[in-house]
C-alpha cells in the first residue's frame, strides 16, 4: 500500500524547518526524497545551500522511526497518502505554487466533478443558511462536488446540504486524523465518507487543531476549486483569506453582500468593493456565471418571502409589497409601483422601517427584515 517514497518524504518533512518549499526544492533537485535522505551533509550543504543545522537533521533516525509510525497508523486507518512530486494531487491544487508536499486523504475522490468551494462564519444567519440551501437545491442533479472545512456555521451547513441533496463533498480539516474538530461533527464526517465524499488533511497524526493551521488549510480549500463562494464573514474573518488565496491563484470568488451595518456581511462587501469578489445577485445568474446547469424549478430569491400583516393599512401594506417583490428598492420606484406621490410613501416607509417590517441600506434602498 505505501513505499519506501513514502517513507522517506514523511520524515523529510518531518525534519525541524523544513517546510513545504524546502522540501520541494529538495526532492525536486534530487529527484525523490529516499535520495535526498541518503545524501551526505557536506552534499545536502552543497546542492541546496541549506544551513548545518537543517542538513544534521536529515538522516536522523528519529525522523524515520516518526515517518515508521505514521505509516502504520494510516494502514490501520485506511488513509491514503499522497504526495505532491508524484502529481497524485486533486488537479487544480497541484498547480498551485505554495501546496503542501504531503496530503492525507480518507474516502473518495471524485476528480471528474467539477468542485465549488463554499465557505464563512462560524455564526452564519438565516439569510446565508437560506442562499446555501437553495444553490445546493438548485445544483442537486448537476456534476458537482462542494469542498469546505467542516467548521460550525457555514461549512457544516455546506457539508449538511450537499448531503441532503446526494452531491459529494470534501472536508479539509485543520490538524491531523487522530482526532476530529468540533467533536460534534463527528457523525457529519462520518455521512460524508458514506455518501462518495472525503476529508483531506496535510497534517500528521500528531498535529492538534491550532489557530494557524485553520489559517494554512484555507489555501487548500481556495486550490481546490475553480471558484469559491463567500457567503459571510467579518472584516478579519478566516474566509477572508479563503477569497485572498483564490484570488493568488487566480480563481473565481464570488460574494453574497448584505446589510453594511451587519457584522458578518461586512468582509463581503469588503471583498466586492475591492473588486476581490464578484457579488451574487441572484441563484440563477450566479448559476450562469459559473457555467453550471441547473435543474429548471422556480426561481428562488436571495430575500425570505413574507406575509403581509392584515393589521397593516391598505397603503402601508401596498408599499411592503412592492419592497418584497423588489428588495432593495428606492422611494421613487415605489413611489411609481403603488401609484403614489413620492410626499406620501415617505411616512409610510418610516412607519413600516418602525413596526420593524423593512429595513434601509446604503443610498436609501430599502429591503425586507
Amino acid at each position: 500500500m505505501f513505499s519506501e517514497e513514502h517513507l522517506y518524504s514523511i520524515a523529510l518533512r518531518h525534519c525541524p524547518q523544513i517546510g513545504d518549499l524546502y522540501f520541494k526544492k529538495i526532492v525536486g533537485t534530487a529527484g525523490s526524497a529516499q535520495r535526498a535522505w541518503n545524501l551526505h551533509k557536506h552534499e545536502l550543504i552543497k546542492l541546496y545551500g541549506i544551513g548545518n543545522k537543517i542538513a544534521e537533521e536529515i538522516g536522523k533516525d528519529s525522523h524515520l522511526q516518526f515517518a515508521e509510525r505514521e505509516l502504520e497508523f494510516c494502514y490501520k486507518n485506511n488513509i491514503q497518502i499522497l504526495l505532491s512530486h508524484q502529481g497524485n494531487f486533486p488537479e487544480l491544487l497541484h498547480h498551485c505554487d505554495d501546496t503542501p508536499a504531503i496530503l492525507y486523504q480518507k474516502g473518495k475522490f471524485n476528480q471528474y466533478r467539477t468542485n465549488i468551494s463554499i465557505v464563512g462564519t462560524r455564526k452564519c444567519s438565516k439569510y446565508g443558511k437560506e442562499f446555501i440551501t437553495e444553490f445546493l437545491y438548485s445544483l442537486r442533479n448537476n456534476n458537482l462536488q462542494t469542498v469546505s472545512g467542516l467548521a460550525i456555521g457555514t461549512d457544516t451547513c455546506t457539508h449538511e446540504e450537499s448531503l441532503k441533496n446526494n452531491i459529494p463533498t470534501v472536508a479539509v480539516l485543520a490538524h491531523g486524523f487522530h482526532m476530529l474538530y468540533p467533536t460534534k461533527n463527528r457523525k457529519l464526517a462520518d455521512k460524508i465518507l458514506e455518501h462518495n465524499g472525503c476529508l483531506f488533511t496535510e497534517f500528521n497524526s500528531l498535529q492538534p487543531p491550532i489557530r494557524e493551521s485553520f489559517i494554512q488549510r484555507n489555501r487548500i480549500i481556495a486550490g481546490m476549486s475553480p471558484a469559491t463562494i463567500i457567503t459571510e464573514t467579518a472584516y478579519g474573518g478566516g474566509s477572508v483569506s479563503t477569497a485572498n488565496y483564490a484570488n493568488i491563484y487566480n480563481r473565481e470568488v464570488l460574494a453574497l453582500p448584505g446589510p453594511i451595518e451587519d457584522k458578518y456581511s461586512q468582509g463581503c462587501n469588503l471583498l466586492i468593493s475591492q473588486n476581490k469578489a464578484r457579488i451574487i445577485v441572484s441563484i440563477s445568474d450566479t448559476i450562469d456565471y459559473l457555467g453550471l446547469a441547473a435543474k429548471p424549478v422556480e426561481q428562488l430569491s436571495l430575500f425570505h418571502k413574507k406575509e403581509i400583516p392584515a393589521s397593516l393599512t391598505s397603503e402601508q401594506q401596498l408599499t411592503l409589497s412592492a419592497i418584497i417583490d423588489c428588495p432593495n428598492i428606492n422611494p421613487d420606484e415605489i413611489a411609481e409601483k403603488v401609484s403614489l406621490h413620492v410626499y406620501k410613501i415617505l411616512p409610510i416607509i418610516l412607519d413600516l422601517e418602525l413596526l420593524g417590517h423593512i429595513k434601509a441600506s446604503s443610498g436609501r434602498q430599502y429591503y425586507p427584515s
